[in-house]
This record gives structure tokens, C-alpha cells and sequence, in this order.
């Protein structure tokens, strides 16, 4: 992926921002286009707050990356949808499914929306905490 080529693809999401008086944060990993000084600099030109995943760590970004494989799989969001109004449905309808029907194995197989409203019930934490970093690096 050239950085060029997502400079032009932020620069198209900007133009066409529903809320553009709204900050905008923008959320990648470490990819060398993301990071490049000619990216980040025009993210910040167009007043972007950047949130990149700290020191490569793969499980900062692993829940968002599960729910983008998600959508696209199962919810068949990785076809080509010509229409941007029919686009926009299918991912609604594919997040409101996943965050509040979809039952998860992290959380015993119970749905997020019960979890959320019931602080309670215990459920699976993928975060790493400081200790279990420092041991997988010894």
C-alpha cells in the first residue's frame, strides 16, 4: 500500500464527511503508509486527531480487526456494494447485529448488549496487562 494512495483515499473520506464541524479521530495501526511523515502530516493539516496502536503491540488492534473480518464475512460486507445509501444499511443493520444479537464465545456465548447492561456477569478480557508483556519479551 502506498502512502500516497491512502492520502488520497483520507482526503476523499474528508470531502465527504456528514459532520465535518466534528472531530475526527483516526484509528490505524503501525503500517509504514500510516506513519509516514507525509500522511501524518496531512492528517494533521485537516485537524485529525491520529490514534495508532502503541509499539506494535497486535492486541491493541485485535478486537477491531475481529469485528472488521466479521462484518466482511459474515455479513457479506466484503462484496461490492455499488450503492453507498445500500452500503450504509448493510453495515447498520451488520453492527447492531453483532453488538447487541450476536451471541460471542468471550462472553460465554451471551450477547455484548446483556453485558453491558448487567456490569456483573464476567466475561473474557483479551487486554495484556504490563507483567504479561514483560514476560513475553524475556
Amino acid at each position: 500500500m502506498r502512502t500516497s494512495l491512502c492520502t488520497e483515499a483520507l482526503e476523499m473520506a474528508i470531502k465527504n464527511r456528514k459532520h465535518p464541524n466534528k472531530k475526527l479521530i483516526h484509528h490505524s495501526d503501525r503500517g509504514f503508509q500510516y506513519c509516514n511523515p507525509k500522511y501524518t502530516e496531512f492528517a494533521k493539516k485537516n485537524n485529525l486527531i491520529m490514534n495508532m496502536t502503541e509499539q506494535y503491540d497486535p492486541y491493541k488492534n485485535a478486537i477491531s480487526e475481529k469485528i472488521n473480518r466479521t462484518l466482511k464475512h459474515e455479513y457479506g460486507l466484503e462484496n461490492c456494494i455499488k450503492n453507498t445509501t445500500i452500503a450504509e444499511q448493510f453495515a447498520q443493520q451488520a453492527v447492531f447485529v453483532y453488538t447487541n444479537l450476536r451471541t460471542h464465545f468471550s462472553l460465554d456465548l451471551r450477547q455484548p448488549a446483556e453485558i453491558h447492561f448487567n456490569p456483573n456477569i464476567k466475561y473474557k478480557s483479551y487486554r495484556r496487562n504490563k507483567k504479561d508483556v514483560k514476560n513475553l519479551l524475556i
